[in-house]
């Protein structure tokens, strides 16, 4: 099965490089396509946080994984592509919660997106506290020595 699809917006930032820490400063703004209507924003300013699906259009196909070392770390354990959050996947996707900032129009600014200038946008979800996970969360040590610096 081919799965087709178009951006239906761009991320625009001043990251350039898709370098793996230092994200906090970086304030995005992300524009509708042109054949996406304005309306499509209506009432987003209601929630504070969103979720960010954006296509990872600069990994190349020999960059991809399916195991490995998060960052070619040798201290860090040998996971899976899925046990990970590595920008070169299987099918270039990326997720990110940010906060909503500002909107003005057929643009949305945000905080917390980690997705370098000229990303294209697959779709935008408001977060619900009730999608939220239920429970405590639990992941392995080393995930938190990986995100130090992250933000």
């Amino acid at each position: 099965m081919e799965i087709k699809m178009q951006p239906i917006a761009t991320i625009k930032n001043s990251r350039k490089d898709p370098i793996d820490d230092y994200w906090e400063t970086i304030v995005s703004e992300i524009e509708l396509a042109d054949h996406i209507p304005t309306e499509a924003f209506d009432n987003i300013s209601d929630f504070s946080h969103l979720e960010i699906i954006y296509y990872f259009d600069k990994v190349v196909n020999k960059d991809i994984i399916y195991a490995g070392q998060p960052r070619g770390n040798l201290n860090y354990p040998l996971v899976g592509i899925f046990a990970q959050r590595k920008k070169d996947r299987p099918n270039r996707i990326g997720l990110c919660t940010v906060e909503l900032l500002e909107h003005n129009g057929r643009t949305i600014k945000v905080k917390y997106l980690d997705a370098i200038d000229g990303t294209p946008v697959l779709d935008i979800k408001p977060v619900f506290k009730e999608f939220q996970p239920k429970g405590q969360i639990r992941q392995p040590i080393w995930v938190a020595d990986l995100m130090k610096n992250y933000w």
